[in-house]
C-alpha cells in the first residue's frame, strides 16, 4: 500500500515504516559521535517507554553511542495488512533491525508498562539477559493508567490549578493563533493526573528491580520531566501536570536513598528541553511556544532535538571524561539549561505579545514544527520515496 499522512488534531493516524527506519538510522549516526571513554558508559540498559521521544533517543544513544545491550518496553499498535502500525511500533522494529546489523544485543516487550504482567515479563527477560542494569530510563507518556492492584482507570488532564487560564495558543491544523480559555481542575482531576503522570509507577518499577537484584552497583535511574518557561507555567508547571511532576521529584529523592543503600546507585529527574512530541502537541500554548523557541535557539546556534539532548546527557552529565551532573537546588539534572538561557527567554518574552496569525511564519519556526511533527510518524524524511508501495506488516 502507499501510505500518506492523515492528521486529526494533534495526532497523525498513519505512519510510514520506511520513513521511521531512516529516521532511526539518522539518529544512530548522530549517537555514534558520542565517543565515551572506554568502560565508562552503560552496558545494560532498561528503557521503560522506548518507542518515541526521549526514551527512544536514550536507547539509541546507549546502543549506538556505547554498544550497550538494551531492553525496551513500549505499548504500540501492531500493523495489519490494510492498516499500518503505530509509528512507535515501526521505530522499535527499525531500532531492532539496525541493532542486529551492528551486532548489538536488543530485546523488546510490547505491553502496558503500568501492569504487573508487563513488569513480570520484563523481570523474566532481564534475568535471561543476565540482569545487572547500570542504567534505567523511565520515559512514559500516557493519558490514562490502570492501577495494577485495584483495576481502577485513572485519566490525566491538562488544566490549571486554582485559576482560569487565558493565553495565546496555536491551532496547528489551521495555522491560526487564537486565545484559549481553560477552567481550573478540581481535586479529583488533580489526583487522577498525579496517579497517571506522577512517580507512583516509577517507584513500583524501581522497587521491583531492587527486590529482584536487577540493578547493578552504581546504577543510574532516570525519569524525564519538563519545567518550561513562565509563559507555560499556569497550564504546565503550576497546573495538573506540574503537580504530577512535583510528585515525581519527591519520589526521586526517596528512590535515591533506597538505591544508595542497596546498590550504591542514584535516582534522578532529568529536566529536558521542549521538543516536538506526540504528548507535547496536545498541550495548549506549547506548540506556539516551541515554534518560537526553535527560531530563537537556531539563531543562537543552541537548538537540539531528542538525540542531541540524550547524547549531551551521556557525554556531559553522566559518563564523559569531564562529565558533571551539575544538579540544581532541588537535585535535578537540568538539560533544559540552553532553553532556559536568559537570552532565549528574554527574546521569547519580547516576541510573545506580538505573535499572531499574520506574522506566525515570520517570527516563529512553525514550518519546522510541522516538519518535526511529521517526522515523528516517518514522513518528510529525505531519501524516502513516499510514492512507492510498502508492506505495512513486513516493511523491512
Amino acid at each position: 500500500m502507499i501510505i500518506k499522512p492523515r492528521i486529526k488534531g494533534f495526532v497523525c493516524i498513519t505512519s510510514h515504516p520506511t520513513g521511521c527506519l531512516e529516521n532511526i538510522r539518522l539518529q544512530a549516526e548522530i549517537a555514534s559521535q558520542i565517543k565515551l571513554p572506554e568502560n565508562t558508559g552503560p552496558k545494560k540498559v532498561l528503557i521503560i517507554g522506548a518507542s518515541t521521544g526521549y526514551g527512544l533517543a536514550s536507547r539509541v544513544s546507549a546502543a549506538f553511542g556505547n554498544n550497550a545491550s538494551t531492553l525496551g518496553v513500549s505499548f504500540e499498535r501492531e500493523p495489519k495488512e490494510e492498516k499500518p502500525g503505530s509509528a512507535g511500533f515501526y521505530n522499535v522494529s527499525a531500532f531492532r533491525k539496525l541493532a542486529n546489523e551492528n551486532g548489538l544485543v536488543t530485546e523488546d516487550i510490547n505491553g502496558d508498562a503500568f501492569s504487573n504482567d508487563c513488569k513480570d515479563e520484563v523481570i523474566r527477560k532481564a534475568k535471561e539477559m543476565g540482569g545487572g542494569f547500570d542504567l534505567v530510563v523511565y520515559s512514559l507518556a500516557s493519558p490514562r493508567r490502570t492501577d495494577p492492584f485495584d483495576g481502577k482507570v485513572y485519566r490525566a488532564c491538562l488544566k490549571p490549578v486554582g485559576m482560569i487560564y487565558k493565553n495565546k495558543t496555536l491551532d496547528t491544523d489551521r495555522k491560526e493563533v487564537k486565545e484559549v480559555t481553560i477552567d481550573p481542575a478540581n481535586e479529583d482531576e488533580i489526583s487522577q493526573t498525579e496517579k497517571v503522570m506522577g512517580g507512583e509507577d516509577w517507584e513500583l518499577w524501581t522497587r521491583r528491580l531492587l527486590d529482584e537484584g536487577l540493578l547493578a552497583d552504581g546504577c543510574v535511574n532516570l525519569a524525564y520531566s519538563y519545567v518550561g518557561p513562565e509563559v507555560t507555567w499556569p497550564i504546565y508547571r503550576n497546573g495538573t501536570i506540574g503537580r504530577a511532576k512535583a510528585h515525581l521529584e519527591k519520589v526521586a529523592h526517596q528512590l535515591n536513598e533506597s538505591m544508595q543503600d542497596t546498590c550504591s546507585g542514584h535516582a534522578y529527574v532529568s529536566v529536558n528541553k521542549a521538543v516536538v512530541t506526540q504528548a507535547s502537541s496536545a498541550i495548549p500554548v506549547v506548540p506556539l511556544y516551541v515554534s518560537m523557541l526553535f527560531k530563537v535557539m537556531h539563531e543562537l546556534g543552541t537548538h537540539e532535538g531528542c538525540i542531541e539532548q540524550t547524547n549531551r546527557l551521556f557525554k556531559d552529565r553522566l559518563y564523559g571524561e569531564n562529565a558533571s551532573l551539575d544538579l540544581d537546588e532541588t537535585g535535578r539534572i537540568r538539560l533544559d539549561d540552553w532553553e532556559m538561557d536568559e537570552r532565549v527567554q528574554k527574546r521569547i518574552k519580547e516576541l510573545w505579545p506580538s505573535v499572531n496569525t499574520d506574522n506566525l511564519l515570520d517570527i516563529t519556526n512553525f514550518a519546522e514544527y510541522q516538519s518535526e511533527f511529521l517526522r515523528l510518524f516517518g514522513f518528510g524524511i529525505d531519501g524516502v520515496d513516499y510514492e512507492k508501495e510498502v508492506d505495512p506488516v513486513q516493511p523491512f
